[in-house]
């Protein structure tokens, strides 16, 4: 299948482009490269030793896309393409509307011009807001309590007329818990350009000297040790959700939610612990006060995945560990080192 991938030079986008490749789908990558570098591609090429195609534009660029959608005439699309960091969203609404709403509008009209009618969007957890109840299913309802989850419900929603209107368009709606781990050749990984907004990369940063301690966001939730629950899933059990997401756009109309998680939760506490044993050294932690926007706890109900995509996590918590060590002792200035 030719899958047009946007924003497929970050984190989640790179990973998947491995397993699209490996299964035999012609990729094209169209990347801005706000949050990302050429370098990851060239890597990518290294690692597939298959066929890509990447262009260097914005998604809104309605020109762009529409000489994407002639030359390479994609079948599906998937919509990584976006701002993702909760904390700026709360500082920049308007950029994360205009990107993350704007970017999907300025694409599925191209899509629609050029006759492509199934897309993959990059959704998140994000959109269920404080839990009515743990694990969250699909049902679950949707009170996002940050800009960034907002713009992600409202391209939900988009994309769901979208899909509505069309018996023959699909729209698969991924709701990403939270992304962690590196592929394991320790080639790709996670590099945010500034200081990092997550978890993982900041932990693996102190770890190898770029900064200094951990800052842990809150230690007062209620929660068995004060911090954080999140559910976290390896970056390629991640990417292979895509891939099979891809599958079922293909024999499924209309548009569908699926949580992509384990079903497991983990404290911040838990995954410094963890990220000791991979690294073998104690991590230095300050305390710093809640982020606005995040919430106590957040767990997925993977069981629609599992049934009708037919995919299922399968890395555990020592693998999502070792492989972020391993990628940034391998990489301790991320894509920047010589």
């Amino acid at each position: 299948m030719r899958v047009l991938v946007t924003g497929g030079a970050g984190y989640i986008g790179s990973h998947t482009l491995i397993e699209l490749i490996a299964q035999g789908h012609k990729v094209c990558v169209l990347d801005n490269y706000s949050n990302a570098t050429p370098e990851v591609l060239t890597r990518v090429r290294r690692l597939s030793n298959g066929p890509m195609i990447d262009l260097r534009g914005d998604v809104r660029d309605a020109a762009m896309l529409d000489r994407v959608m002639q030359d390479f005439a994609p079948e599906a699309v998937v919509h990584f393409a976006g701002l993702k960091a909760v904390g700026e969203s709360q500082q920049k609404p308007l950029a994360y509307y205009d990107v993350n709403v704007g970017g999907t509008l300025a694409l599925l009209h191209a899509m629609d011009r050029a006759g492509c009618r199934r897309i993959i969007f990059s959704s998140s957890a994000t959109v269920y807001g404080e839990p009515d109840y743990l694990p969250y299913d699909e049902a679950h309802p949707t009170r996002p309590t940050s800009v960034y989850g907002r713009t992600k419900l409202m391209a939900e929603q988009v994309l769901t007329d979208w899909a509505a209107a069309d018996p023959a368009r699909s729209a698969v709606l991924l709701r990403y818990f939270n992304p962690v781990g590196a592929h394991g050749s320790a080639r790709i990984g996670e590099d945010p350009k500034d200081i990092p907004n997550n978890l993982m990369p900041y932990i693996a940063q102190v770890a190898v000297g770029l900064r200094p301690a951990l800052t842990i966001f809150g230690d007062d939730y209620d929660t068995p040790d004060g911090t954080g629950l999140r559910d976290y899933i390896h970056v390629v059990d991640l990417a292979r959700a895509h891939v099979a997401a891809l599958d079922y756009a293909a024999r499924s109309p209309g548009a569908r939610p699926f949580n992509i998680g384990t079903g497991q939760s983990y404290s911040v506490i838990d995954m410094l612990r963890a990220f000791e044993r991979a690294c073998g050294q104690r991590i230095p932690t300050v305390q710093a006060p809640r982020r606005a926007g995040d919430i106590a706890a957040m767990q997925a109900n993977p069981a629609r995945a599992q049934a009708e995509l037919g995919w299922q996590a399968t890395h555990d918590l020592d693998a999502m560990t070792a492989s972020t060590w391993a990628w940034q002792s391998s990489n301790p200035k991320g894509y920047d080192a010589p």
